[in-house]
């Protein structure tokens, strides 16, 4: 089972899942602007990606400042505000056989399937 959490305005995301599809895959695709992924999703997306919560933020959006979080910010208050307002995940993300790829560049993603 394959999984990108796609958001169809990001060109990066619409790059990744046109790649996929170029390689005969047909990932599940997650709106996880409106899907919002639980905190206990996003701590496996962490552990799938083998990275921290700050490398999982995108700290340019407005809202991380407007959510009052910093590079002081805790682990916890990261995962509330992605939980929260999940524009601040990075994106996008492929799953497959329980290892991820943030798809930047979207050629990255192609290592899950090696």
């Amino acid at each position: 089972m394959t999984t990108i959490y796609h958001n169809p305005r990001c060109s990066k995301s619409r790059q990744t899942l046109q790649l996929l599809e170029e390689n005969n895959l047909q990932p599940e695709i997650r709106l996880y602007l409106q899907d919002t992924p639980s905190i206990d999703e996003i701590k496996t997306l962490l552990a799938q990606l083998d990275i921290t919560p700050l490398e999982l933020m995108r700290t340019k959006e407005a809202a991380y400042k407007e959510l009052g979080l910093n590079k002081d910010s805790t682990d916890e208050e990261r995962l509330q505000a992605m939980h929260k307002t999940p524009a601040l995940i990075e994106r996008p993300i492929v799953i497959h056989n329980d290892k991820a790829k943030i798809g930047r560049p979207p050629e990255d993603v192609l290592t899950l399937f090696k």
